[in-house]
């Protein structure tokens, strides 16, 4: 596996370490999984697993003991914001959108459009919570143990339970 590296005028092929590949191969599919969980896009999921492993890579040594919890909250963290970034994007476009006709025909049918507002729902309502609420709930529902949410968020894993109890507690409240 190569990184482009940056040489003046032109890209340069950089030889990855033998552990960052390893890293890169073992934990990939989880971080993807959990960043497609918070956006429910395989694309910007998948983007968003670049960013994390690159700023990985540039910051931190492949071996490093934190390396599987720092990538699974990172991942967590930069799905957020790129939902919340898409949620003001969503809403200044909606601002300056033309009003759609009103005869024009519907194309989904009406349980597809429930589902969707139900999910577009439920992003919002991460991306208004704290940011630790929000990262456990992504964390917990991409299907981490108490363990590993509490190795990626830095926390003991005998307060997951509580502090998962009081992010769904604050969803619940948020989403009313």
């Amino acid at each position: 596996m190569t990184l482009p590296a940056r040489d003046p005028g032109r890209i340069v092929a950089a030889a990855v370490s033998p552990a960052f590949e390893g890293l890169f191969r073992a934990e990939y599919a989880r971080v993807v999984g959990i960043a497609h969980r918070v956006l429910a896009d395989q694309a910007e999921a998948e983007d968003v697993a670049q960013d994390v492993f690159i700023s990985f890579y540039r910051g931190h040594p492949a071996d490093a003991a934190y390396a599987r919890a720092w990538l699974h909250a990172a991942a967590a963290h930069t799905a957020l914001n790129a939902l919340r970034g898409r949620d003001r994007r969503s809403r200044r476009e909606a601002a300056q959108a033309v009003p759609p006709d009103a005869t024009a025909a519907q194309e989904d049918p009406a349980e597809t459009v429930a589902a969707s507002e139900t999910r577009d729902e439920v992003r919002a309502v991460l991306a208004r919570l704290p940011e630790r609420s929000a990262a456990m709930l992504a964390l917990r529902y991409a299907g981490l143990s108490y363990a590993e949410i509490a190795a990626a968020l830095d926390v003991r894993a005998s307060s997951v339970g509580t502090l998962l109890r009081r992010a769904e507690d604050a969803f619940r409240r948020e989403l009313r």
